[in-house]
This record gives structure tokens, sequence and C-alpha cells, in this order.
């Protein structure tokens, strides 16, 4: 499966990027095999701008922020995208710094569907991965609403499946769409904070809202959002069939599948990769095509009902 989107060179980190439709991105100084070349923080507007993802607590990058501003510029609104250590913590220095409100859906637990605040709850399905759990923006913002600013405009969709409380941030043409859909890599998507079923609903609501670009968390701008939308998903359902190919063998847990399918992943992936499969294996169990044979943990074996599986 080819992806249609590859990366591009990193752009050197903390220079402000014209990306044009007056939008800047600085690249925090964040680099890893999760954030790629770090987190992307977008600048828009002309005098009074919005920052789309401050990203992580990291004072060069405060200084970056604040460096970029020019004559007669100032800071009026702070968005994130997810609350997510990589996207989120460096926004309450920005708001002491600047005065601006933080913006987001809501705090770090906002978001999550009902099967999986039952799963955090219930405490045994692990997860939490780089979660800023202090997070809880100034202003809550709901589905749909608009946000004005001086001489811009932004529509904040509800886009959980990464993570409960991801929205997508529109400007005319642009999206900016954090960790949803990015054009290097697919999203990891690790229960609680991450659900496979809403992750599908989002991608098809981005896709309906047919954006001319993509401006992501991490990674270059994605020129053809239809087709990355398209080959994402078709990615998803690849890994769908391979997990249910593999329980027609007989049952396994996410670790024993993950090992199975992701043959070309390095090591120190692996443990990303299991909880992809975790959050698949959850789908499907929503969907009655494989069942959890004990109380659901990272460690619990599924298997496909009687009527699945491999007839000898």
């Amino acid at each position: 499966m080819t992806d249609p989107n590859p990366s591009d060179m990193a752009p050197p980190a903390g220079a402000p990027r014209d990306l044009g439709g007056g939008i800047r991105a600085i690249l925090a100084p964040n680099p890893s095999p999760m954030t790629h070349w770090g987190t992307n923080t977008y600048l828009l507007g002309h005098r009074r701008l919005a920052v789309i993802d401050p990203g992580p607590d990291d004072p060069a990058h405060l200084a970056a922020i604040l460096g970029a501003l020019g004559p007669g510029q100032s800071i009026s609104h702070i968005l994130v995208t997810h609350a997510h250590l990589d996207h989120a913590p460096l926004a309450a220095r920005l708001s002491a710094e600047t005065g601006a409100p933080v913006l987001a859906y809501g705090d770090a637990r906002a978001g999550r569907s009902a099967v999986m605040t039952g799963l955090a709850e219930a405490g045994e399905i692990g997860g939490g991965e780089g979660v800023d759990a202090g997070f809880a923006p100034d202003v809550p913002l709901a589905d749909g609403e608009i946000v004005t600013g001086d001489g811009w405009q932004i529509t904040a969709h509800w886009t959980p499946g990464h993570f409960g409380n991801h929205m997508c941030f529109q400007s005319g043409e642009t999206m900016f769409s954090g960790d949803l859909v990015m054009g290097w890599a697919s999203t990891l998507i690790s229960p609680p904070d991450g659900d496979l079923t809403q992750f599908r609903a989002s991608c098809a609501r981005l896709a309906g809202a047919r954006p001319a670009r993509l401006l992501p968390g991490h990674g270059a701008p994605v020129a053809d959002p239809a087709a990355r939308i398209g080959w994402l998903l078709a990615h998803r359902d690849a890994r769908e069939a391979a997990i249910l190919a593999a329980l027609s063998d007989g049952p396994a847990c996410a670790h024993m599948l993950a090992a199975r399918i992701y043959t070309d992943t390095p090591t120190a992936l692996m443990p990303a990769a299991a909880r992809n499969t975790l959050a698949h294996l959850l789908d499907l169990m929503q969907k009655s095509q494989v069942k959890p044979l004990a109380p659901l943990t990272p460690q619990t074996r599924f298997s496909l009902p009687s009527a699945m599986r491999k007839r000898p």
C-alpha cells in the first residue's frame, strides 16, 4: 500500500515559515519516533494573532513564538488541538506572557466515549501515554463553534479518535488537523484516550469538510487531503483484516498479534503497535467480530466468535 503523501525534508526548528494565507509555522525542538521532526506550532493572522498548538513546555520554543511577533503584532487567542504533552503544556506559559485565553474542546478527559470512559474507570486497560493530565482550557469550545479574531475566523470541529478532546480548526480552505491526520505516519490510537471507532467517524467528517490542504501537528502540509484520508482508512481496514486472519489460528492478545502483524516495525515502536492493535480489538469487539476471553487488560486474549473460526 503506497503512502500518497510522503514526508519532505525537516525545516529548521524555531524559524518561522510562511505557508501563505496569513499562516506561519514554527517547528518545536522535540523530534522523536512519535513526533517526527517535532511539533508544528501555527500562527494565524497579521496583527492580533491566533496560536494553534503552542507545543511542549520548552523555553526555547516559547522564545521562538514570541520572537516571531513583528511590530504591531500580538497574540489574542491560543488554540489547542488536544491534551498531549507535545501540543498543550506551553499554552499556560504563553497565556501568562500574552494575556491570551486558551481555547480547546475540554480538559484531558473530555470527549471520551462511554466505552472508553468505562475502561478508564476500571483502571486495567493501561494507556495514558504522553497526556498533559492537568490541561484545561480557559474557554471550552463546542463542536462547530466559530472563533473570530482580527481578520481571521476559525471553525472548531470536534474530531476524537487519536484523543477524546481532539479538535481540528478550519480557516477557509485550510484545516489544522492536529494528530488526527498527518502526512508522515498514521496516528497512534491508544485506549482509553484513543478510540478507533471515533477515529473512523472523525476521518469521514474531515473528508466531508473538503479542505484544500491540511496543516498537521507533525510533518509537512498535506496537499491532497482526500487521498490521504482515504489511505489512512484503507490502512486501518488492512490492519483489521490482518488481525481477523491471525485470530483464525486461535486466541491471542494485542502484543502477540502486533508481533505477527507489524513485522517491519522497529523494536522501539512495538509498544505503540501493540496499543494500536488493542484499539482495533476493542473496535472489533464493539462490532461483535471478536470477544475477550477475560476482563479487559492489555494482556487479555481475544478470539473470533465460533462461526468465524477457521474450519479444518
